[in-house]
């Protein structure tokens, strides 16, 4: 999923066709707050987001984002005029990723996403852990305070997915899509049935997997 917040509908819809054409999932925003709202029920891969809006510009919206725990690894593109080259440099110090100037070449546009992407993917840990839970990557083991867990691999990946999205409300549709490849809502219980596996094996810590009424789960230690 990539969330673009532009208050231009043209350019909002622009954008939205070319990544829906390049395979990705899109939600359009036109001004800050509807935005926000949407985070709090599904984390995005990706933010597009205009430094002209409404109300909060794109650098109080990207301000907000990297002083939240829960969002400030999210990766941003600014989208910004071309006669305002000290709003880029203002993105990129505030900690965007990259940005494009307006007007720009749709092939570029998805270039670049896609090269944010490939980015951040690189950056997920490889070594997780939070509260008795430890997650090695690389040997594809799990251990529960000092002892090994054995899980199926898509146990693992269920779980590494969580943890790597640790403190946030994950929806069903988006667990099912990145950990089975599919969003079938009749695939729901197949989920349901492996976090209560989960729950089981990881004892004690399995009561870091939260569920959230109507939708989805999310990963959250006491500590969190």
């Amino acid at each position: 999923m990539i969330y673009i917040v532009e208050d231009d509908e043209n350019i909002r819809e622009m954008e939205i066709y070319a990544l829906r054409n390049s395979g990705f999932e899109v939600m359009g925003f036109d001004e800050g707050t509807s935005f926000f709202e949407a985070l709090e029920s599904r984390m995005p891969r990706l933010v597009v987001l205009d430094i002209m809006l409404p109300g909060d510009d794109g650098l109080d919206i990207l301000k907000k984002l990297k002083a939240d725990d829960h969002t400030k690894n999210l990766p941003v593109i600014m989208v910004t005029a071309k006669t305002a080259e000290i709003d880029a440099v203002r993105g990129l110090d505030g900690g965007a990723d990259d940005y494009v100037t307006k007007p720009f070449g749709i092939m570029e546009f998805i270039s670049r996403v896609k090269a944010v992407l490939r980015r951040s993917l690189r950056e997920e840990k490889e070594d997780l852990g939070f509260g008795k839970i430890c997650m090695d990557d690389k040997k594809r083991m799990v251990t529960v305070s000092g002892k090994v867990c054995e899980l199926t691999y898509k146990e693992y990946e269920l779980l590494k997915y969580l943890m790597n999205n640790n403190g946030i409300v994950l929806s069903r549709e988006l667990i099912m899509d990145k950990v089975w490849g599919t969003d079938f809502e009749g695939e729901s219980r197949t989920l349901d049935m492996h976090i209560k596996t989960l729950r089981q094996k990881l004892g004690d810590a399995g009561s870091y997997i939260k569920t959230v009424r109507n939708v989805g789960y999310k990963f959250e230690t006491d500590n969190s």
